[in-house]
């Protein structure tokens, strides 16, 4: 498996659009807008999409589906436990911690669906889908939770009004009740969500600032540290736990040691916050998936 191969075209993504932005006409002033359109219609597609296409047998999935809630809560836990660790946590800003929290556990599914599909076939492809749809209404949540405390906005509200868990939770009811995308939309909804991924990078590009990581290199190096180290070795247990088959085990390892999703600077943004540092968080993490990936899949032995 080529790793740089796969990853390559998110982080040049991402610097196209750091360079439009910086030394184009297409300034901030454009990708605002597009910002808006990513997540409140393309990305929301791009996750319908994927959860809806295959079938989910709920009964097949459920040591798969324990392993990857569970491996999931604890990176929020790890997350969530930064701002109260001693000595550490009290050099964090609290604003800058807000915005970037879930860039600890969130994941890039274009990516992992991929990678399942490379390494695993169908089945892989089946299972990394299991686990998005489940996952992503859980790891949404955790991540608007202290964005909503920081700034004071209503928690409740937040989810009510986030089109990711929206589309999520009513894909996953439209795959339970076994309906399917009438074949006419298919493509055109298949085309909207992949667009959904080049404009999504190229908006977090844009938002990119350098500085911002010298101002938190604390703070940014330990929600990396989770997210590329601590995910591949708590999936390994889950691994163990929940004696997963191969596949199951190849899906689970690719979705823990994943990047973190570029929606986070999206999200960060929609939210009031300074997307800058969460913008360089995403483009750090995409590099850093050219490690955590060939780890998580040499402790599974692939």
């Amino acid at each position: 498996m080529n790793y740089l191969e796969l990853l390559f075209p998110d982080f040049s993504l991402i610097v196209l659009g750091y360079v439009l932005c910086r030394f184009t006409p297409i300034n901030r002033s454009i990708w605002q807008p597009v910002e808006q359109l990513v997540y409140y219609l393309l990305f929301p597609v791009l996750l319908f999409h994927s959860i809806t296409r295959s079938p989910i047998q709920w009964g097949d999935a459920s040591q798969l589906l324990g392993a990857g809630l569970l491996g999931s809560v604890l990176g929020i836990a790890l997350s969530y436990s930064l701002p109260y660790l001693p000595f550490l946590g009290k050099r964090i800003d609290p604003r800058s911690y807000a915005s970037a929290a879930q860039t600890a556990f969130r994941f890039n599914s274009f990516i992992g669906l991929a990678l399942a599909s490379r390494l695993a076939g169908p089945d892989g492809l089946l299972y990394i889908s299991v686990l998005i749809g489940v996952c992503v209404p859980l790891c949404n949540i955790a991540a608007v939770w202290p964005m909503a405390r920081g700034s004071g906005q209503s928690f409740v509200g937040q989810l009510l009004r986030n089109p990711l868990i929206i589309s999520t939770l009513s894909a996953l009811l439209f795959n339970a009740a076994g309906l399917r995308i009438p074949e006419l939309l298919e493509a055109p909804v298949a085309r909207l969500g992949a667009a959904s991924i080049a404009l999504g990078l190229m908006a977090a590009g844009a938002g990119l600032k350098v500085s911002a990581l010298a101002n938190n290199k604390l703070l940014a190096s330990e929600l990396l540290l989770i997210r590329h180290a601590i995910q591949p070795l708590i999936a390994l247990a889950m691994i163990k736990l929940f004696q997963l088959n191969p596949a199951q085990a190849i899906a689970v390892m690719a979705f823990s040691s994943l990047p973190t999703a570029s929606s986070c600077y999206v999200l960060a943004v929609r939210m009031g916050y300074e997307g800058g540092f969460v913008a360089s968080l995403v483009s750090l993490s995409t590099m850093l998936g050219l490690l955590s990936l060939p780890f998580g899949l040499w402790l599974i032995g692939i």
